[in-house]
């Protein structure tokens, strides 16, 4: 049996409108994924001074607690009190500060100096002294 002609159009327009909805949550995707990959790039740059100061001071205080702690079980199971912990404290200190060194240049990477500050002299100015 053949099937009457207005009998093909409603399956060709679900079809289109199928097909239309498809690109469209596609697109949506794309467009989501674009915008979390920039959101996740700016998050250092959109972090206030509190913020920053909070990350810096957890990041030095937690490698000291790490290494306090892990020298205090070194004693607890050799039994050298307290010389491993003094001595894994003083690492962890020296942990601490790389750790802020490390945070503050990946912080002053994220954002550029704002416009019209002065950055020091440049080769230009370099020059003109000579």
């Amino acid at each position: 049996m053949k099937k009457p002609q207005g009998a093909n159009e409603p399956e060709h327009s679900a079809r289109g409108v199928t097909h239309d909805l498809a690109s469209r949550i596609a697109l949506a995707k794309r467009e989501r994924d674009i915008e979390d990959n920039r959101a996740s790039k700016d998050a250092s740059r959109d972090m206030t001074g509190l913020a920053r100061g909070m990350r810096i001071g957890t990041e030095f205080i937690a490698a000291i607690l790490v290494g306090a702690g892990i020298g205090y079980l070194i004693d607890l199971g050799l039994g050298t009190s307290p010389w491993g912990m003094l001595i894994l404290l003083m690492v962890g200190f020296a942990a601490g500060i790389l750790n802020v060194i490390r945070v503050v240049a990946e912080m002053n990477a994220a954002s550029p100096a704002p416009k019209g500050s002065d950055l020091g002299p440049d080769a230009e100015d370099e020059e003109r002294d000579k």
